[in-house]
């Protein structure tokens, strides 16, 4: 694949030695430099309190490609003209004096490989460090202004705060030194293949397109469901909890991709303005209405893959009487033209049988009176699902007739997966993610009045659990679907949850 010509640039990770570092960016870094997507010249500096030189940061970050690229073997030969890319730089978050250095630096990094000065700084830090950060750059004199001259970015990650107030404050922050537009809130589910290709398959398809709506579509379920726990992050779940860490973000993202009205075109801002729509029509709960329509969990222990694991409150850095949520479920209106009358369906949680992330379509069954006389008393819908994660692909269930002299619906599928079609590995989202915010591309990335829009409606939920705590916790077993509540919630509605 050719790259596309783009302008190199020097990217400062802060927290470049960090785990997310080690993990997904400093290998889809190498993944985009194996493929040549990589602007040549492009540079790489690790900003960490710990370290001492670049060729011992180039060895640690070699360990980590080695263990976590996405294409393997890693060739030496790749390897050594990667590392020609990595430097490193120790100082502290909050120290300007260590940012002025920083300053010159890059200077010197900019000078020998003949760059221009384009700079993308990473924060892959927790949100208590940013303002920091940022302001730490306007100080050194780091960030160019945006009009003309080499250009500054910064990428940050999520959550974008924990609730409304201190998401408008960490804008507020980003604010002071970046322009909206040099700004990218990541989330890395909008970088997945699949996830791109709703868009393409809801709106270039004109066999779905026209029955995309409340008149065809029954309801929606998005499930993002991980068989682990939570992975040595007790600490940082105990503040979170999973509403804050995935029902927020990635799930209300997926709900503006299914929901959203076609834009006017594929850019940055038209985007974003139909997904910013989206969050604005959902309906707004009152207290009554968010514990009626919510459900919270949390895993005890139990049994996954045939292995007994332990439950939430035996995890390192938990309180053992821990009220927090790693199950969540909500129910969701959109109130719009497009989809009033049609609920949402949402849920998230650890510790389930199996780990998938997907969406669910299910169209309204069409009257069966042609069949009663034939023996045929009940019909399963149509269900359209989108995988996200981990077998991408597409799958169409629908009611065939079996073979056979007496009239009999069987359910069948279709099923695409994009492994078979297009071959080899799917690009990590972080590729993506990475190679749009050096083009500029802000399109897969949050938008300010998206994030607080997001959290309009999340803040009230985590407000109405604060002042109603749980009495059942733990209320489901490790490697089970969810508490008995979560049934109840669409069972009420004459609905059930789909078995991934």
């Amino acid at each position: 694949m050719a790259a596309i010509p783009t302008d190199p640039c020097n990217i400062v990770i802060f927290g470049g030695s960090g785990d997310l570092s080690k993990r997904k960016l400093v290998p889809a870094l190498f993944e985009l430099h194996r493929e040549k997507q990589l602007p040549e010249g492009t540079t790489i500096v690790g900003y960490a309190r710990t370290g001492e030189s670049d060729e011992t940061y180039r060895e640690e970050m070699k360990a980590a490609v080695l263990e976590f690229a996405r294409s393997k073997p890693v060739s030496d030969e790749d390897w050594k003209s990667f590392a020609t890319r990595l430097y490193f730089f120790r100082g502290d978050l909050y120290q300007v004096k260590d940012f002025a250095a920083l300053k010159t630096r890059c200077e010197e990094i900019e000078k020998e490989r003949k760059l221009t000065g384009n700079r993308l700084f990473y924060l892959a830090i927790p949100p208590s460090g940013i303002g920091a950060v940022v302001k730490n750059l306007g100080e050194a004199g780091l960030v160019y202004p945006i009009d003309g001259g080499p250009w500054s970015r910064v990428i940050v990650e999520k959550p974008f705060g924990k609730n409304l107030e201190t998401a408008k404050a960490l804008n507020d922050e980003l604010s002071t030194v970046f322009r909206e537009r040099q700004i990218f809130r990541i989330d890395h589910y909008l970088g997945k293949e699949t996830t791109q290709n709703i868009l393409v398959f809801r709106l270039g398809n004109g066999l779905f397109e026209p029955l995309w709506n409340r008149r065809y579509v029954d309801h929606v379920q998005i499930t993002v469901a991980e068989s682990i726990g939570v992975e040595g992050r007790g600490r940082f779940y105990e503040e979170a909890g999973i509403f804050r860490d995935i029902i927020q973000n990635h799930v209300l993202q997926l709900l503006c991709l299914v929901a959203m009205e076609p834009p006017v075109a594929f850019d940055p801002n038209a985007v974003r303005d139909e997904k910013v729509k989206v969050l604005r029509s959902i309906k707004p709960q009152t207290a009554e209405e968010i514990l009626r329509d919510t459900v919270r969990g949390q895993y005890a222990p139990g049994a996954v893959d045939g292995k007994p694991v332990v439950g939430y409150r035996q995890e390192a850095n938990v309180h053992p009487m821990s009220l927090r949520e790693t199950y969540a479920a909500w129910k969701v209106y959109v109130e719009n033209w497009r989809w009033a009358g049609t609920p949402f369906y949402l849920r998230a949680g650890k510790r389930m049988p199996k780990r998938v992330t997907e969406i669910a379509i299910t169209f309204r069954t069409p009257p069966i009176a042609l069949f009663r006389k034939a023996g045929v008393l009940r019909q399963e819908s149509n269900v359209l699902v989108l995988r996200i994660q981990p077998d991408e692909g597409i799958a169409l269930h629908f009611g065939a007739k079996e073979p056979g002299p007496t009239m009999k619906i069987d359910p069948v599928s279709m099923d695409f997966h994009y492994s078979r079609f297009f071959g080899g590995s799917t690009p990590e989202a972080y590729e993506r993610l990475l190679m749009d915010a050096i083009h500029g591309d802000s399109t897969l990335f949050a938008r300010r009045d998206e994030v607080e829009a997001a959290w309009e409606h999340c803040t009230p939920i985590l407000d109405a659990w604060r002042d109603n705590p749980p009495l059942d916790h733990p209320n489901y077993e490790a490697g089970t679907w969810g508490p008995e509540a979560a049934v109840a919630l669409l069972a009420r509605d004459g609905r059930r949850w789909r078995r991934p």
